[in-house]
């Protein structure tokens, strides 16, 4: 994985010394609410940093690690497409920061990765999260029902949104 330099951000691969600093971020009640589960470090080294078919990295402002991106590419040519996730502390929210985190990584996976679509799946009420992800470019594509379960069991719906090369551009 290469580093990817932003107006605000670099993404550098995710290394083990950012455990520690990752599950802070995840146990913030803000993120945690739409991260449940991730709190700890051997759950982030487990479940996030060692998922075979995903590429993490963190998000480093002013030196600092201020959260993490992630995708995972679909190879299938006639299906060829990857999908992407993001979560910042919240001592960097409003700042445009994971604005800048999400357009770094969606031209890296278009320009680089030769990609056409993108796509990503936000609770239907993270809001904030929704607006982020519309000011790169993502369009709402429809609300998948019942689509990921929360720590106490209730499942939630989420939007499913996607990028498409020319709407980056």
């Amino acid at each position: 994985m290469t580093i990817l330099h932003g107006t605000q951000v670099t993404l550098r691969p995710v290394t083990s010394e950012d455990v520690d600093q990752l599950a802070k971020i995840l146990s913030e009640p803000e993120v945690a609410r739409w991260w449940p589960r991730y709190g700890d470090a051997e759950r982030v080294r487990r479940e996030l940093l060692a998922a075979p078919d995903t590429a993490v990295f963190a998000v480093v402002v002013d030196g600092e690690v201020a959260g993490s991106i992630q995708y995972v590419e679909e190879p299938a040519p006639d299906y060829r497409h990857a999908s992407m996730d993001v979560f910042l502390d919240p001592a960097y929210h409003g700042r445009g920061l994971g604005t800048d985190a999400v357009r770094t990584l969606a031209r890296h996976l278009i320009h680089d990765r030769g990609h056409h679509r993108l796509a990503i799946d936000p609770a239907a009420e993270n809001r904030k999260a929704i607006r982020t992800y519309e000011r790169v470019g993502f369009r709402p594509v429809g609300v998948m029902r019942e689509y990921e379960r929360s720590e106490d069991g209730i499942w939630h719906d989420c939007l499913l949104m996607d990028l498409l090369k020319r709407d980056l551009e």
